[in-house]
């Protein structure tokens, strides 16, 4: 028998089969995130929260929000936005983010109507795809701030279910479509 003209040969077998697991085991290793710059995800994102935000605009019976919530301003003045960095920017973004996630955990709490938390608990979800997006930009290694690092954010108050959700909707449609839009790693696959 010649040299490893047998693949269990005595005399090849167990390098062989070494290669073949280090070959295999290679496939299994995580690689690197490619950033999401597709802006038909954020697209999504904001449809989803533009559609809870219609259906519970009337909503009174089993949406007995109570308290008022801490949100972030959505107006851009862009002379300011354009003056920070990309990394203040994804932390204002991060941070208002966790400000959303926080205030709808709250009303999902206060809520009686099932129909109503299943909303909730989609848009808890797509904040927290959002920051799996905001993480795959490499930006910086931020994890979701647990209680928002407010900082320099500047915030506002509202009462309502509505008000809550036109908010969210308008932070996504401004503030992340912008830090998306002129996140270094898509304008590098843009190009």
């Amino acid at each position: 028998m010649t040299a490893c003209t047998c693949m269990f040969s005595i005399q090849c077998g167990p390098v062989v089969v070494l290669l073949t697991v280090l070959q295999w085991a290679g496939r299994g290793l995580p690689s690197p995130v490619r950033p999401i710059c597709d802006p038909r995800v954020l697209d999504r994102f904001i449809m989803e929260a533009r559609d809870t935000e219609t259906a519970l605009r009337g909503c009174k019976a089993g949406c007995g929000v109570t308290g008022t919530f801490v949100v972030p301003l959505t107006n851009v003045d862009f002379v300011v936005w354009e003056t920070k960095d990309t990394e203040q920017q994804a932390l204002e973004v991060q941070s208002g983010m966790s400000l959303f996630g926080q205030a709808l955990g709250a009303v999902r709490e206060s809520v009686s109507r099932v129909a109503v938390q299943i909303l909730i608990d989609n848009n808890k979800s797509n904040i927290h795809s959002l920051g799996q997006v905001l993480r795959s930009l490499h930006i910086q290694d931020l994890p979701l701030p647990p209680a928002p690092a407010v900082g320099d954010l500047v915030t506002r108050k509202v009462s309502s279910l509505s008000e809550l959700l036109h908010v969210h909707t308008n932070f996504l449609r401004g503030k992340v479509r912008l830090l998306l839009t002129n996140a270094p790693a898509c304008q590098q696959n843009s190009t």
